[in-house]
């Protein structure tokens, strides 16, 4: 537990995460974050995915690594992972998908991932490469802040994001733990289970994204279920960013990359907070 104690001060590196959703908050209007998953249908066609939905409206990109296990992903992102990689898609290939990103946009590019595959490797020397290779951070699904010493000593020495998620089942006492040891925003998870996109969006996520507020934290994004700007009009209201992921993969399924910025422009709309003007 000292370890959350001790990432919680003296952090010198500026959170590009959060640099993100400040310039969104003094222009009046909510963050947009996108996930696609690397390597999918291929590391270049996920590269231009990315590239387009950054500069068609998002603030910070998501880049999931592919897992042969996942235990959060709906029925669209799983096809999704597992088309890449039976393609043959290996987690150091992530660094180069960042990395193209990075350069070509400005937006703050953070890897999602569940923890073996760090683990795998090596939490160093990953926090070192993702750094190198321009990353913001790390969003840990499956990482609980009282597991994660390793990757505190490494996200400070690499100056690193670690996003944790929480949800309307975390307690008050795991709430303040998750919030304190969060460096970027806070992860509001609005739904149970599987992620997935849901015709609308559980009322619960402005409740959640209320107690993390209480407990302290300065940015919260929601996520797992947007899939329209109507959604994203509905969060921004109350929250820092709007995480969408299922419907962005299944654009770029459907339509390839050019349908990801279209779909990006699209999500956009619902972004200004109508009190903005006033």
């Amino acid at each position: 537990m000292s370890a959350i104690g001790q990432a919680s001060v003296g952090r010198a590196t500026e959170s590009k995460a959060a640099a993100a959703i400040d310039r969104a908050k003094a222009e009046g209007r909510a963050a947009l974050v996108g996930y696609l998953p690397a390597g999918y249908p291929s590391v270049p066609e996920s590269i231009e995915a990315a590239i387009q939905l950054a500069r068609n409206g998002a603030d910070i990109i998501e880049i999931g690594i592919p897992y042969s296990d996942p235990v959060m992903d709906g029925s669209v992102i799983q096809a999704a992972t597992t088309e890449a990689l039976a393609n043959g898609f290996r987690v150091a290939s992530v660094f180069e998908v960042v990395k193209a990103v990075t350069e070509a946009t400005d937006a703050a590019v953070l890897v999602m991932t569940y923890w073996n595959p760090v683990m795998r490797m090596g939490v160093d020397d990953f926090a070192r490469r993702l750094a190198e290779a321009g990353g913001a951070g790390l969003i840990t699904p499956d990482l609980i802040p009282d597991e994660a010493s390793e990757w505190f000593e490494a996200s400070e020495k690499y100056g690193l994001d670690r996003v944790f998620l929480v949800a309307p089942s975390t307690t008050p006492e795991r709430m303040s733990m998750t919030v304190g040891a969060t460096r970027g925003f806070t992860y509001a998870v609005s739904l149970m289970g599987v992620t997935g996109a849901r015709a609308a969006v559980d009322e619960s996520a402005q409740r959640v994204v209320a107690e993390a507020r209480a407990a302290g934290a300065e940015r919260v994004c929601v996520g797992l279920g947007v899939s329209n700007a109507e959604h994203v009009r509905e969060i921004a209201a109350y929250a820092d960013g709007v995480i969408v992921g299922t419907a962005i993969v299944g654009a770029l399924r459907d339509g390839g990359p050019d349908a990801v910025g279209q779909l990006a422009a699209e999500l956009s709309r619902g972004l200004p907070r109508a009190a903005a003007a006033s």
